[in-house]
This record gives structure tokens, C-alpha cells and sequence, in this order.
């Protein structure tokens, strides 16, 4: 279709938008652009001309110009034609250091194109892409709605290879392996203690289902233990689930590990007129981590049910799932129970026959970094540029729609319902004082076999990486860095990796955060300033623009970092860049600025002598870098 040819919705899509619609309050139709842009590229072989965005304002009754600046915003909205299959191929740091650059040459060689390209048949474009979210299956490629996972150059050719076919190759990991799961060897299948690889009883994980080695289904979640006496739970009334949340000191597990019962608390006791909203975060996007994608895929029932006992604790009337919008297999699972719970009763007008009427809605996004904010995550919700609102007033004063609204993540609101069967006490018994409970850790990079796993909280980073991960790839003494939550906080060398502790005050201590708890290992053969410049650029790429400091400076940033990569500064440019950060560091709207700045941080406080190294030897004419310190 060309952009100047007109456009329609199909009868199938015009059914299918009437259906989104239904989601969001009639007099809040905006909510629909997303999901809407994405049904008319869908239809328009994969792109968005000009008629095909009129067509959607026109259905939503929204100016035209508002319809544009949302398709402009998000990622994966395609303004120009793409391939029949479009190749996206993510490069950032954890696909990066275990061969993303062989996948991207392995496509180049398959198909005859490089990045940005199209095959002359339009059959493919190949694309390279920031965090895709499953870096513990790195590297990876999305090809359509799928993931093509544990690639290398032969496997990605190999899938090709069958596209050109005809064919539909397996998507998921291409090595075979289960999902995230932990490395499990023979000589290690149980420990002294008579455990197995588990520090964490089995009796006390809450995901028992994480890898998806059983079905998840609403039949198989019952087996395990969700929705068991929920209705009884709900009778012991609102104060009583807020309560025990606070006595269990569970701390959002998104990042900022805000106590999640004080969050609750903060929803109005009385109701205004308004309604309430609870609004789930499930747009994962920090590179290195994607627990969360395998709650939604595996066990997405505690997630429904966490959302109805979160949501019937503050009032609210429905919940929106906010789900990041490449994961569309995870997404469809999540709705199938979704429809499970209706189906059953166990949400909706009379939610596990308590007389409560509650709702459970997912919303896909379309690709913003950003969104995972909760103000930004609320507008791009509206159907709005996700960029973040600015505080007071907060969410549970003024949130979606301007009603009360709480935002949590996927993994605080799906381990809720465990805790209020077991009691706070239980899981305030876990880990340590103010670091309480039970966490997914997501462990990528370097190590023998990358994998999610729900561990203790507290427990040594070095015990972590080597009972899960099979150890650092070459043995503990080849560790040169860890990103130790995310790739928004401050890495931390061997030294320090070899007795911190994983919550929020032992990361603390050496200098860095749990965030996300996201592990990323960087072994010695790492380029350490190209990998912090390579985060660099992500940032650069995914700040929203709103900010002078964040849009000026990640690009600042970025830019500079490339000259030291490449031993092209001054020396006494590492001064001024460290100062950058600080100007940019708690000068925005949202912590994203933050986020870019601190992992320069981290590399100038730990590794200042290997940047003047490189900048010295750049100048006397020797190379920027051993030519095998790669990845």
C-alpha cells in the first residue's frame, strides 16, 4: 500500500477495535490508539501510512495530529513498509556479550542485506533493536510476534533458511534448553545441606511453576496453590490484606523498593465519586532483566489473582495490565487466564461470589523504555507520548482518568497472594531486616548458563551466579564486572562482587542498587568502556525528549563516550563527563537521566586507570584496545 492510497478497517477489524474499546470508559476513547495503530498496521502488511493513522482518528475522534505524535513516539510503529518478515536483532549489552554481533552477521550472510535494508523480493528487513527482554536467553531476534532465543550466527541462518521455505520454524530457545531454567549438572544435583541447587527451601518459593515445565492453565494453577480460599482472604477485610502486606515488609520489586503495604495505603479510605484504578506494570524494558516476562508466560494466574486482592484492598474497580508490547505470546497467555478467571467467577461482577465487582483489562504498549515509569506508564495508558508527569500530584491522588490509582509491578502484585495465605510473618522470616522475602534474579552475560531464579533475599552474589548459573564463564578469577541490578546502577568489580549480598541494603553498601536484580556478569575478555557505552547509547535512544538535562545530556553522553571507546579524548575529559553526570543526575522528571548517568559513574570510580590507559596509548599511536578484549 502506498502512503498516498486510502485505507479502511476490515469488517474482522472494526469488530476487533469495537472489542478494545470495551476496555477503557466510554468517555476515555484516546485509551485505544495503541492497541488501534497496532490493528491497522497489522492489517497494512506490517506499516502505517498516512490514511491508515486518519482511519484510526477518525474511529477514536481524536485530532488527526494526536494520532501522528503517538505513532511517532513508540518503536514499533513501522512509517514506512517493512518485509513479510521483519527481522528485529537486539544488541544491547547482555545479547551483545554472548554474540548478538555473530547473529546480525549470520542474517547479513542469510539474506544478503545489512541493517536497515530490505530484500529485493520484500520479503525481509533486518533491523537492529534495543533490549527485547529475555537477556537470559541472549542472544535474541524477534521475527514477527515471536522470539528466536540462545542464537548464533548458524541457528539465525538456519531460521531463515526455513522462512525463505516456507516453513514456520520453532521459535523459543534454539538450543533447546527449558526456558530460563537454571543450570542443573550432574556432579551438583544436591548440596550438603541436602537441598539440591535451591539456597531457598523449595517449601518457601513462591513460582513453581516459573520455567513452564507444567501448564498454565487455570486447572494446573489450582494444583499449586492459586486461588485457594481467595474469597476467604477478601473476607477478612480490606485493612487486614494492607496490614499484613506491611507486616510481610515486602518492597516493590520493580526497582525503587518502595514497601508495597504503605503504597496500598495511600489509596483514599472514602470514596469521592471517583473511581479506582489499580495499574500493573508490566512493561519490562531495563536491560538484563526479564523476570517478570516469565510470570506472565508461566504463572500468569497469581498475577490475576494478586491483582484482585491488591485491587480489592484499595477499592478499585478494575485493573490494567500494562504489557510491554513485544510480548505478544506473553500477553496472549496472560489474557487466556484472564478468561479463565471470568469464566470461573473468580473476577467480574461478583468476583469469588463476594458480592465485589472487579475487572482485569491488559493493554499492550509499543515499545518506550520510559513507559516503565508509572506517570509515563499512566499517559501512554490515555493514549498519550509516554512521558512522565511531574509529582505531586501522585497516583493514588490523581492517576488515570484523574481517579485515586496505585502503579506496582508484575512480580509485587503476583507474590501477594502467597503472602496473605501464609502470613507476613512467613515472608518477613526470609532474608534480612528491611530486605524481607523472596526474589526473582535474573542472571546473564558471562556465566556458563544464564537463567532466572527465585533465591532468598540476602543471598551472596558469588553463591548466586555460582549454584544457579554454573559460575562465571572461565572460573570465578575471570570475573572483571558485575552490573548487579539492572542496567541503570553502578557495576561493581570482583572485589566487591566477591561478598556483597543481594537486597537492597547490601548493594547499597558497595555503591550500587538492587533495582531490578538483574545480574549482568562481565567477564575479563569484556571491552568495559565499550559495553558502559553501548548503555549509554540506549539511553540516549529511549529518553522521551520532555527534560533539557536527559535529552541534551544522554546524548552528550553518549557521544562522549564513543571518543573514549575509541581513544579519541583528552584525559581531562573524564572529569568533565563525571561532572555532566552529576548535572544530570536528580534534574528530571523521571529517574531516567539517573539511569544513564550512574553507570558512567560506576566506570570512572572503578575503572579511571583502564580509560587513561586507552587515552595514552590512543595518543602514542597504540591501539584503543587489545584487539581481544571484545565482549
Amino acid at each position: 500500500m502506498s502512503s498516498d492510497a486510502t485505507f479502511s478497517f476490515s469488517p474482522e477489524s472494526l469488530d476487533r477495535a469495537r472489542q478494545i474499546l470495551a476496555r477503557y470508559p466510554e468517555e476515555r476513547r484516546a485509551s485505544g490508539v495503541i492497541p488501534l495503530l497496532d490493528l491497522a498496521q497489522r492489517q497494512n502488511d506490517g506499516w502505517l501510512p498516512r490514511p491508515a493513522m486518519d482511519a484510526v482518528a477518525e474511529f477514536l475522534e481524536m485530532a488527526p495530529i494526536r494520532v501522528y505524535e503517538v505513532a511517532t513516539f513508540y518503536t514499533m510503529f513501522n512509517l514506512q513498509p517493512v518485509g513479510r518478515h521483519h527481522v528485529q536483532v537486539c544488541t544491547n549489552l547482555p545479547c551483545w556479550l554472548r554474540g548478538s554481533d555473530e547473529v546480525v552477521e549470520g542474517c547479513r550472510k542469510s539474506l544478503g542485506i545489512d541493517l536497515g535494508e530490505t530484500t529485493a523480493d520484500g520479503e525481509f528487513t533486518l533491523s537492529e533493536v534495543e533490549c527485547a527482554g529475555a537477556c537470559v536467553n541472549a542472544p535474541v531476534a524477534q521475527i514477527g510476534d515471536h522470539y528466536y532465543e540462545d542464537l548464533d550466527g548458524d541457528s539465525v541462518a538456519a531460521v531463515l533458511e526455513a522462512l525463505k521455505r516456507g516453513e514456520t520454524p520453532r521459535h523459543g530457545s534454539q538450543t533447546g534448553r527449558q526456558t530460563s531454567a537454571p543450570s542443573r549438572r550432574p556432579d551438583d544435583a544436591e548440596d550438603g545441606d541436602g537441598r539440591g541447587l535451591m539456597a531457598l527451601d523449595d517449601k518457601d518459593r513462591i513460582f513453581t511453576n516459573l520455567y513452564g515445565q507444567q501448564d498454565a492453565g487455570l486447572a494446573a494453577a489450582r494444583g499449586r496453590g492459586d486461588w485457594d480460599g481467595t474469597r476467604a482472604l477478601m473476607d477478612k477485610g480490606r485493612d487486614w490484606i494492607i496490614d499484613e502486606v506491611k507486616e510481610s515488609g515486602l518492597r516493590g520489586r520493580g526497582g525503587a523498593g518502595f514497601p508495597a503495604g504503605v503504597k496500598w495505603s495511600f489509596m483514599p479510605k472514602e470514596s469521592d465519586g471517583r473511581p479506582g484504578y489499580l495499574v500493573v506494570n508490566a512493561d519490562e524494558g531495563e536491560p538484563g532483566t526479564c523476570k517478570d516476562r516469565d510470570i506472565l508466560r508461566h504463572e500468569p494466574h497469581k498475577l490475576v489473582e494478586g491483582c484482585l486482592l491488591a485491587g480489592f484492598s484499595m477499592a478499585a474497580e478494575a485493573a490494567y495490565i500494562y504489557v510491554r508490547g513485544e510480548f505478544y505470546d506473553e500477553a496472549s497467555a496472560l489474557q487466556g487466564a484472564v478468561d479463565e478467571a471470568y469464566a470461573a467467577g473468580l473476577i467480574g461482577p461478583d468476583a469469588c461470589g463476594s458480592g465485589y465487582a472487579y475487572d482485569v483489562y491488559l493493554h499492550r504498549g509499543a515499545g518506550a523504555y520510559v513507559c516503565g515509569e508509572e506517570t509515563a506508564l499512566i499517559e501512554s495508558l490515555e493514549g498519550r507520548k509516554g512521558q512522565p508527569r511531574m509529582k505531586p500530584p501522585f497516583p493514588a491522588g490523581a492517576g488515570l482518568y484523574g481517579c485515586p490509582t496505585t502503579v506496582n509491578n508484575v512480580e509485587t502484585i503476583a507474590v501477594a497472594p502467597e503472602i496473605l495465605r501464609r502470613g507476613g510473618t512467613w515472608f518477613a522470616g526470609l532474608g534480612r531486616p528491611n530486605n524481607t522475602g523472596t526474589k526473582i534474579f535474573c542472571i546473564s552475560g558471562h556465566v556458563e548458563n544464564p537463567c532466572n531464579v527465585e533465591e532468598e533475599m540476602g543471598i551472596p552474589l558469588k553463591e548466586l551466579i555460582e549454584r544457579h548459573a554454573g559460575g562465571v564463564r572461565g572460573g570465578w578469577d575471570n570475573l572483571l564486572a558485575v552490573i548487579p541490578g539492572g542496567s541503570s546502577v553502578p557495576l561493581i568489580t570482583k572485589s566487591l562482587a566477591d561478598t556483597a549480598r543481594m537486597d537492597f541494603d547490601g548493594l547499597s553498601e558497595v555503591k550500587s542498587a538492587l533495582g531490578t536484580a538483574a545480574v549482568i556478569v562481565m567477564d575479563k575478555s569484556t571491552d568495559i568502556v565499550r559495553a558502559i557505552t553501548r548503555l549509554s547509547r540506549f539511553y540516549q535512544h529511549e529518553s522521551c525528549g520532555q527534560c533539557t538535562p536527559c535529552r541534551e545530556g544522554t546524548g552528550w553522553m553518549w557521544r562522549m563516550m564513543e571518543r573514549l571507546a575509541e581513544g579519541r579524548a583528552e584525559i581531562a575529559e573524564i572529569d568533565m563527563l563525571h561532572e555532566v553526570t552529576k548535572q544530570i543526575e536528580g534534574h528530571t522528571v523521571c529517574a531516567l537521566g539517573d539511569a544513564a548517568a550512574w553507570p558512567i559513574q560506576g566506570l570512572i570510580r572503578h575503572f579511571r586507570p583502564e580509560l587513561e590507559r586507552r587515552l595514552a596509548g590512543s595518543r602514542l599511536g597504540a591501539p584503543d584496545a587489545d584487539p581481544d578484549h571484545r565482549r
